[in-house]
């Protein structure tokens, strides 16, 4: 994978056509797949469940899907998802009554395990399992919805989950999501991002390739 990881989010996809939209972002140079996963208990928002990534699969997608459960509990989903072909397996702490357990699960389950961090949510929880963490997803938006605006204030969380993995020496990515543009990227990489989910940035244009080579423009002038 690429220092530099583009990861369009389905929830902006034509859902009608998912398989063919998925098919062409990958075309145009996408490295992840990521599937916002929403339970309208732990966020006011319902969207996909297991079956879909089983489906993707089955459609022939073979590049890392990733998924993000903002769900609780989170247990069963975890083996759900495992069982339909998740490559990566992220949730927030506060969805799960046994971090440690749930980030063993995933582990066991041949995936890769990631914390998630709303924006007004502390780091601390990574003081006990950074070991056990191979992503971290920073949201620079409240959960629940797509389109919205990013929030600066992720910038500083940013640095300081930079600082956290630097100074472990782990091969942990650090992703964030939401309101991620071509006009904002660049500030998100130098804050130390090396993961982008973008929705309507790459699925609400109309050339998806044009949209992702802007983004890769912008990272590569981040120095």
């Amino acid at each position: 994978m690429q220092p530099y990881a583009i990861a369009p989010s389905i929830l902006a996809a034509d859902f009608a056509r998912l398989g063919e939209e998925v098919s062409r972002v990958l075309e145009a140079g996408a490295d992840i797949i990521h599937l916002d996963v929403m339970d309208n208990h732990y966020v006011p928002n319902l969207t996909i469940g297991p079956m879909v990534c089983t489906a993707l699969r089955r459609f022939g997608i073979s590049a890392p899907l990733d998924v993000h459960l903002m769900v609780t509990p989170v247990e069963r989903l975890i083996d759900d998802f495992l069982a339909a072909g998740a490559n990566y397996i992220s949730f927030h702490p506060d969805a799960c009554v046994h971090l440690d357990r749930c980030l063993q699960q995933i582990k066991e389950g041949g995936a890769k395990a990631g914390l998630v961090f709303n924006p007004a949510s502390s780091l601390d929880a990574l003081d006990y399992v950074l070991d056990k963490v191979d992503l971290i997803l920073l949201m620079s938006v409240n959960p629940g919805f797509g389109g919205q605006r990013f929030i600066p204030s992720a910038l500083d969380k940013l640095r300081q989950a930079r600082r956290l993995i630097d100074e472990s020496g782990l091969p942990i990515r650090l992703q964030i999501d939401g309101g991620v543009k071509q006009d904002n990227i660049r500030q998100i990489a130098r804050a130390g991002a090396d993961t982008f989910v973008a929705g309507t940035a790459i699925f609400g244009q109309k050339d998806y390739r044009a949209a992702i080579d802007g983004l890769r423009r912008e990272l590569e002038a981040r120095d």
